[in-house]
């Protein structure tokens, strides 16, 4: 089951090891409805991240509220009910993919659902694949299997950090395709944190965009392609329109 997220004026200001404050987020709002795609880009530095955490329940705001669902996100984290995928996939080397897919069943001290494991192995197309170890798949490959092991334990929202940063543009892109489609099936509330305008466009129904630190939200855009999307609606000119526009946000002038 989705459930809505709301981070509400929240601001965050860390203190680093001098003891001087570092303000991350200056009153940032974002939302996103039950079984809704959000992405969020922004210059390295702005604050991405943080919000991310914040919604993860791995930070807590200095000030202003975060909820999921109407409650804490902490609240969900103890029901294991947050899917989190990062650009490092963390996969542990010694363990098999289908062992990695299982850890979050370990983690919540629950039995393995077999079936539901192997489905999500099909479902990221590692089938044949259950018994290799990470350093026999390719990056994209890691990358499946991370989100697979997100998705295991049926969360109510789903956090990617910048998850496909590491790979090349065409392995991205494909990735960005696979990612499209595992939503589709799961409808899943998602926040996607990325650099990658493009990737944002083409995955999201509204993109939030963050000036430079500290971060703040300068504009909010509704995106209007209807769903399913096709590969080749990132070479329309309306595709690259909409790209140039918030490209220039992200310039430091814009901000």
């Amino acid at each position: 089951m989705s459930a809505d997220i709301r981070v509400e004026r929240a601001r965050k200001v860390f203190q680093l090891g001098d003891g001087k404050p570092v303000e991350a987020l200056a009153e940032v709002t974002i939302e996103a409805r039950p079984a809704e795609f959000v992405a969020i880009i922004g210059p390295s530095g702005c604050g991405k991240s943080t919000i991310l955490r914040l919604i993860g329940s791995l930070e807590e705001p200095t000030a202003g509220a975060v909820s999921i669902g109407g409650r804490p996100p902490s609240a969900l984290a103890r029901a294991h009910k947050l899917g989190v995928a990062f650009q490092d996939h963390a996969l542990l080397p010694w363990l098999s993919v289908w062992q990695n897919i299982a850890l979050p069943y370990q983690v919540a001290g629950r039995r393995p659902d077999e079936a539901r494991i192997a489905a999500l192995i099909r479902l990221v197309g590692l089938a044949g694949f259950e018994k290799a170890r990470p350093r026999q798949l390719s990056g994209g490959m890691r990358q499946r299997a991370s989100i697979a092991r997100a998705l295991v334990l049926e969360p109510d929202v789903l956090l990617l950090d910048e998850p496909f940063g590491a790979l090349d543009a065409v392995t991205r892109r494909h990735m960005n395709i696979e990612l499209q489609r595992i939503w589709s099936e799961n409808r899943i509330t998602t926040v996607l944190v990325t650099h990658a305008v493009d990737e944002a466009l083409f995955l999201a129904e509204r993109i939030y965009v963050m000036s430079g630190r500290p971060g703040r939200i300068l504009r909010t855009v509704e995106v209007e392609f209807a769903r399913p999307r096709d590969p080749a609606l990132m070479r329309t000119s309306r595709f690259h329109e909409l790209y140039d526009q918030l490209a220039a946000l992200l310039e430091p002038a814009a901000a």
